[in-house]
């Protein structure tokens, strides 16, 4: 009878919490607006310099 031993798992512990997700995705578009904004500097400032 102990091979099939059963563990309640906690649900709260494996759910995202709003704040959480909500905090990650402004991170992240952080992240791409930075990229993005570094993009156009490029293109627009520094490879015109070279021509």
């Amino acid at each position: 009878m102990d091979e099939f031993k059963t563990e309640k798992v906690n649900t709260s512990e494996t759910r995202l919490d709003k704040g959480q997700v909500a905090s990650t995705f402004i991170k992240y578009a952080a992240y791409i607006i930075i990229f993005f904004g570094f993009l156009y500097f490029i293109i627009k400032y520094v490879l015109p310099a070279f021509h």
